[in-house]
């Protein structure tokens, strides 16, 4: 959609959206959750939240008629755990607000509030650059284990949907720069008020229509055919075609397409193709669940959210109190990233985790899995390029570029292609 958006915007394309699904925005989209007294309300597939410095989410968002201002709650970052530990940054500018709340969290001793500053100096000296095949356990070699624990590695997952050890450094550097150095308030969190179909694709796809571009939902391409100088889809024509789809997705439909491996530019193609599916996907995981008695002020939590300690039998690195975010008291979202096992075993898991950390009886609603909601961002990636043959390009998040699986990443890289087709 950002694509089909920024094409139309500003080139004279003629553009048509073929959507697989009955919804718009893939897996950036609303469900129904049906709370114990019989209501039903719209909930995200999954928790998310985005950041101050998704500079490109925010202007498009824009761009269609939705107001970021009033469908989002946006607060400074903070990675508080329940007994009180953890950071919080204040609302400033960066530097500023790193540096104070480094000097501010609570529960580290002084020197490993003073290691984390000279290590965030290091890595600005550095210019936010490391050896290609350097993990973020790597950047952070020497440092505290509690730093470790409480703050990168749970920072990290969210960030990379990839643990430390395995994680791209160089791609975490990015993200740190951009969010604590290059945009002010980049660190903030913005938390959505209503769900993500609203927030932008189904706002896109009105946006498009209205201005004489054809959109169509539970359209799944099975094929591309090779018309001349063109393309056949559907039983149209059109001059060219971009892959706004999930790796495997684009990777099944150039197979079948590019299936004359003697021909060079057949070759290409397939190579293309073998490397998109070559990518390692994780798993993301969101336990929706209901506190029967959230508190006076209907809230069960002290903040809209928490971080939690994680671990294989605990496995929630964060948990949302959604009556703080617009929905009815009681309701909470825990989030797993890089969940590992089955829907049941997880949902169990972190009702006893909530019990254990949170001190709530809680009742289990829905539990959403991702099992391939990112790839695995690790060092020295290579991900596939953008041109995969004349007059067809791919865009998504897995698509080359500084940033790992996130909307932001996308949005970008939809952007970026319809720049290569105009």
């Amino acid at each position: 959609m950002a694509a089909a958006v920024e094409l139309a915007a500003n080139s004279a394309h003629q553009v048509t959206v073929w959507e697989s699904s009955a919804h718009w925005g893939g897996r950036a989209r609303g469900l129904a959750l049906t709370l114990p007294g019989g209501d039903e309300i719209t909930v995200d597939n999954g928790q998310h939240i985005l950041i101050g410095a998704y500079t490109a989410c925010r202007a498009l968002m824009e761009r269609v008629g939705v107001s970021t201002d009033a469908s989002f709650i946006k607060r400074p970052l903070a990675m508080r755990y329940p007994d009180g530990r953890g950071i919080q940054f204040p609302d400033s500018a960066p530097p500023w607000d790193a540096l104070v709340g480094i000097a501010s969290a609570k529960g580290w001793s002084l020197l490993e509030r003073l290691q984390l500053l000279r290590r965030a100096a290091a890595w600005q000296r550095q210019g936010f650059r490391c050896a290609p095949q350097a993990s973020v356990a790597d950047l952070c070699a020497g440092l505290p284990k509690r730093l470790l624990t409480e703050f990168f590695d749970p920072l990290c997952i969210s960030a990379l949907n990839t643990p430390l050890h395995q994680a791209s450094g160089q791609v975490f550097l990015r993200v740190l720069q951009d969010s604590l150095f290059a945009v002010n308030k980049g660190s903030h969190f913005w938390l959505p008020l209503v769900d993500l179909g609203q927030l932008f694709p189904s706002a896109a796809a009105t946006w498009l229509q209205a201005r004489g571009h054809d959109c169509h939902l539970g359209g799944r391409v099975q094929q591309l055919g090779l018309a001349g100088h063109g393309w056949q889809i559907q039983g149209q024509r059109y001059d060219q075609v971009l892959l706004a789809c999930p790796a495997w997705e684009a990777a099944r439909l150039v197979q079948s397409t590019f299936d004359d491996a003697s021909a060079p530019s057949h070759a290409e193609a397939r190579a293309w193709a073998d490397s998109a599916q070559r990518l390692t996907h994780t798993a993301i995981a969101t336990v929706y669940a209901w506190n029967p008695e959230p508190g006076d002020q209907g809230h069960s939590l002290p903040a809209p959210w928490l971080a939690l300690e994680s671990s294989p039998t605990q496995p929630a690195q964060f948990v949302f109190d959604r009556a703080q975010l617009g929905d009815p008291p009681g309701l909470l979202a825990f989030v797993i990233s890089t969940s590992d096992g089955d829907r049941a075993d997880i949902e169990q898991q972190v009702i006893a985790q909530a019990q254990a950390q949170l001190g709530l009886a809680l009742q289990p609603l829905k539990t959403i899995v991702e099992k391939r909601a990112t790839f695995a961002c690790t060092p020295g990636l290579q991900r596939p390029g953008m041109t995969i043959a004349p007059g067809l390009i791919a865009c998504g998040d897995y698509i080359d570029g500084p940033y790992p699986a996130t909307l932001e990443g996308a949005v970008r890289s939809g952007i970026a292609a319809a720049h290569a087709l105009a």
